[in-house]
């Protein structure tokens, strides 16, 4: 199973920093989502015969302050021979200006630690400079690119101002933190919220919220050599604030559902002081 990746922005969903004249901060509304997980479809190639789980994501910080985001990610994937337990533990920093974007992610299997991957990357002048520590020191360039909440930031702009097609990329430190991904999105309509949602409990007072349908495909460039085909797609529903929810993740031989749960909402951090 490939390693999972969250971009609301973050995600990811991982959703989801700098903010140029190109669009305005929207108010991200600081909260800690839970999902649960399960299969949705597999193939013969994946082996795979059910998955059940749950999904942490937990969203803090401000304009001025930058954005911490803490992800947790846990799988019990059953298949013909076995069963396996992932869990993959996240924590990024994206600082108030987007030039640095540090990062730790440990993936455990069946309780025993499989990965530590951890890092800052910096944007340059030319490009993207990623310092990596673990799980062993080196330093590579990358092409320049946008950290998770940015890419947030751009999504929302986009589907306010109706634009229902873009590409982008993203850099979100995950796997070996080695690539940025090409990105393209896809924003429906924004729709009206229905009174008989499954998700609606949980949402609570945004039960009534208007959201947008997004889809989005990552591509890894460095490997795509003509092919169209994404690694990873993810379709939500994305609501104005960067709430989202109603996911689907396609690893293309094998797919899940994240339907929201549970929802708080934090105390937002108090307007920036003016310089």
């Amino acid at each position: 199973m490939r390693a999972t990746r969250l971009v609301f922005h973050a995600v990811l969903l991982s959703a989801v920093f700098s903010i140029g004249p190109a669009f305005a901060v929207p108010a991200l509304q600081a909260h800690r989502a839970v999902y649960d997980l399960t299969l949705k479809k597999a193939d013969d190639r994946s082996g795979i015969t059910g998955i059940t789980g749950r999904m942490v994501y937990e969203f803090n910080g401000s304009a001025c302050e930058g954005y911490t985001v803490k992800f947790r990610f846990v799988t019990q994937i059953a298949t013909s021979d076995n069963t396996k337990l992932t869990d993959q533990q996240t924590t990024t920093f994206e600082d108030a200006e987007g030039k640095t974007f540090s990062f730790v992610t440990k993936s455990f299997v069946d309780q025993n630690l499989d990965k530590e991957v951890k890092g800052v990357a910096t944007k340059e002048t030319q490009g993207l400079k990623v310092d990596i520590d673990k799980p062993e020191k080196s330093s590579l360039e990358l092409a320049a690119t946008q950290f998770p909440t940015q890419h947030l930031v751009e999504l929302i702009d986009k589907a306010e101002k109706g634009e229902n097609f873009y590409q982008t990329n993203l850099f979100d430190g995950s796997e070996d933190a080695n690539k940025v991904m090409s990105t393209t999105v896809v924003v429906g309509k924004r729709t009206d919220a229905d009174k008989a949602d499954p998700e609606a409990p949980a949402l609570a007072k945004l039960a009534t919220d208007k959201y947008w349908p997004v889809d989005i495909a990552y591509f890894d460039d460095s490997a795509r050599n003509g092919e169209e085909t994404p690694e990873f797609r993810i379709s939500f529903k994305l609501h104005q604030n960067g709430i989202t929810r109603d996911l689907t993740m396609d690893y293309g031989d094998f797919s899940m559902t994240g339907k929201l749960v549970n929802l708080s909402l934090f105390d937002q951090t108090k307007a920036c002081p003016t310089k």
